[in-house]
């Protein structure tokens, strides 16, 4: 049961969507709107990509009023609006207020109310392709929105300590503090020093952009991985990044950004419509795409 979730009832329609940029290769729509179709309702699910609309035309701000406007049910938020969303809204669930980003907006009775998605789709698939790995020590790579929720979902899936790097310091410094305010102050550190930090890991996630279509790379050495150390990305277009597809040539166990994609995917469309969503079945669509 999701502590979050108030039901509608049965709606008839519902229209949602996804603002960020780069994302015209996102498998959102289509799994929304197939378990949407399962569901028995009329599903509308459409893209807001900045990079093609223009994102000095418009700010995350006047993207969430005109969607409230046109009687979205809500929207889902990523990369680069995670953070810069949450000052456009009237409140927080638990969850978001917890991780201190949003993913997830819901229209509802004239509010705004901000959701977070990442922590528990993250978790849910860490849980699942992870089971049994070495958790005393990682490395979280990013420390924006995405990296938000998946340092409070690798601490609750018993990681002992996690080291946080960004290209922004001070990005990993409030990462940092939050984490250890919630877990204590031995849980987490900032990393300076990707090598460094690196040599003592059981694992590591990126959190960054960095593998994306429009952003290929890789956020980690390729030198430094190792056949012991498990490798997870949150990026899932391309389904294999180049982190990815690196960590398995190293001999490394690892995670792609599919099974967050999914689980996350699930949660807005319960918070969205308020009926149960079928994670097999929504997985399944994913895996057609």
């Amino acid at each position: 049961m999701i502590a979050d979730l108030q039901p509608l009832g049965t709606p008839k329609t519902i229209l949602a969507g996804l603002v960020g940029s780069g994302i015209g290769l996102s498998r959102t729509p289509a799994m929304h709107e197939a378990e949407g179709a399962a569901n028995g309702i009329r599903y509308v699910y459409r893209l807001f990509d900045t990079d093609r609309i223009g994102r000095r035309e418009i700010s995350i701000g006047d993207m969430v009023k005109s969607a409230e406007n046109c009687g979205f049910s809500g929207l889902n938020v990523t990369y680069p609006f995670k953070l810069e969303v949450m000052e456009h809204l009237d409140g927080l669930s638990e969850n978001a207020q917890a991780v201190g980003a949003v993913n997830t907006v819901v229209f509802r009775d004239g509010k705004r109310i901000g959701h977070n998605t990442d922590l528990w789709g993250f978790a849910e698939s860490f849980r699942q392709t992870m089971s049994g790995a070495a958790l005393d020590r990682a490395l979280l790579v990013g420390a924006g929105g995405a990296g938000v929720a998946v340092a409070f979902a690798l601490m609750e899936n018993g990681v002992g300590h996690l080291a946080v790097y960004d290209k922004d310091p001070r990005k990993a410094e409030t990462l940092v503090d939050a984490v250890c305010r919630q877990k204590g102050a031995a849980s987490a550190s900032i990393s300076t020093d990707i090598a460094a930090t690196s040599r003592d890991i059981d694992g590591l996630v990126n959190a960054t952009p960095v593998g994306m279509e429009k952003l290929p790379g890789l956020p980690f050495p390729r030198e430094l991985l190792r056949p012991s150390m498990w490798v997870a990305d949150v990026i899932y277009f391309p389904l294999e990044t180049e982190l990815v597809k690196a960590a398995k040539a190293a001999g490394c166990r690892v995670m792609g950004g599919a099974g967050m994609a999914v689980y996350q995917a699930v949660r807005a469309f319960e918070l969205f419509t308020g009926l149960a969503a079928d994670p097999n079945r929504m997985s399944a669509c994913f895996a057609r795409l």
